[in-house]
């Protein structure tokens, strides 16, 4: 889960922190951020990119449910996880990659959760990733250009794409190698950088000098 980012609303100032704390230390998240009401959730979700939101049913100045509803409502699909003590009556329309966990709850369970939450997320038609002039669908493995124009991907140069993206800094060869390969010592950074190469022929105007996909300080990055 290295580079994902989170967005916990939750009024319980001990719980906010605890489960901040567990996801950083446990998933290695980039980034978690918190938010204490549906006000101060709603303005951080409107102005940030995250990968997964987790949502206290019952909030000081609304419901979970209810901020939900309003962020789908404005193209927010980012997989959510409600928790609380039953699973809110209104949960069932919110739509999206949306479940419930009821309280008092593991951390060990609710990290198993969002790590299922954002897996079923990432292969659903509901991820839309922007990467430069390109709407990416890692589901359905193509590129969408301002023009309409649909670049195809093959499986690993679809999985570099989404982990680059994911990860919002340089990723080192043999961490993306890992990522993308798995351990397989028959795959070398050699077998990496061709497909970058190849990768790079679809999306780069010019694929010598690559503005999107870059060679950086021992590795890669994605430029946004």
């Amino acid at each position: 889960m290295a580079g994902r980012r989170v967005l916990i609303v939750e009024s319980d100032a001990v719980l906010r922190r605890s489960v901040a704390e567990q996801i950083l230390a446990q998933e290695g998240f980039a980034t978690v951020e918190t938010a204490a009401q549906v006000a101060e959730g709603g303005t951080l979700a409107a102005a940030k990119r995250y990968d997964a939101l987790i949502v206290a049913a019952a909030l000081p100045d609304g419901t979970g449910a209810a901020l939900l509803r309003r962020l789908r409502a404005e193209g927010v699909m980012w997989p959510a996880l409600i928790i609380g003590g039953e699973p809110p009556e209104d949960a069932g329309d919110i739509g999206g990659v949306t479940e419930t966990l009821a309280k008092p709850f593991r951390i060990a369970v609710l990290l198993q959760r969002l790590r299922g939450l954002i897996r079923t997320f990432e292969n659903s038609d509901d991820a839309v990733l922007t990467i430069g002039p390109y709407t990416f669908q890692p589901a359905s493995k193509h590129l969408v250009e301002n023009d309409d124009r649909i670049v195809r991907l093959t499986e690993k140069e679809a999985s570099i794409l989404k982990f680059l993206y994911r990860a919002g800094d340089v990723v080192a060869r043999e961490v993306l190698l890992h990522e993308v390969w798995g351990y397989n010592p028959a795959v070398t950074t050699h077998t990496l950088e061709t497909h970058v190469y190849r990768l790079r022929q679809k999306i780069e105007k010019d694929p010598s000098n690559a503005q999107i996909l870059v060679t950086d300080t021992g590795g890669y990055r994605l430029v946004p």
